[in-house]
């Protein structure tokens, strides 16, 4: 399966749950509380983290897709970053950069 990735900057990480958790009709598939959540919806895979100072900004878009090996980034002609990674490479970039989930 492949979903695009979409990654914004938060000011508050509770609230923001609460409304994309509404949003996309579904609660996090992840949570590092007071730091990062992540939702894999049928087609989306959604992550928010915790910089207020960049609060609203996206910071990266991606994919995430089953048939990937391993992860990898580059950066398009505007500037903007684009990861492409399987599931189980998100899961352990989750755990090294946040910790483990409280939820997953």
């Amino acid at each position: 399966m492949k979903r695009f990735h979409i990654a914004l900057a938060v000011a508050n990480l509770d609230e923001s749950i609460e409304d994309y958790s509404r949003r996309l009709g579904q609660p996090p598939s992840a949570v590092v509380p007071g730091q990062y959540a992540m939702w894999r919806t049928d087609l989306l895979n959604f992550s928010i983290n915790v910089k207020p100072g960049q609060a609203g900004q996206l910071r990266h878009v991606g994919f995430e897709d089953d048939a990937a090996q391993g992860y990898s980034s580059s950066v398009d002609v505007n500037g903007l970053e684009w990861e492409l990674f399987c599931a189980a490479e998100q899961d352990r970039r989750i755990v090294g950069a946040y910790g483990v989930p409280a939820k997953h």
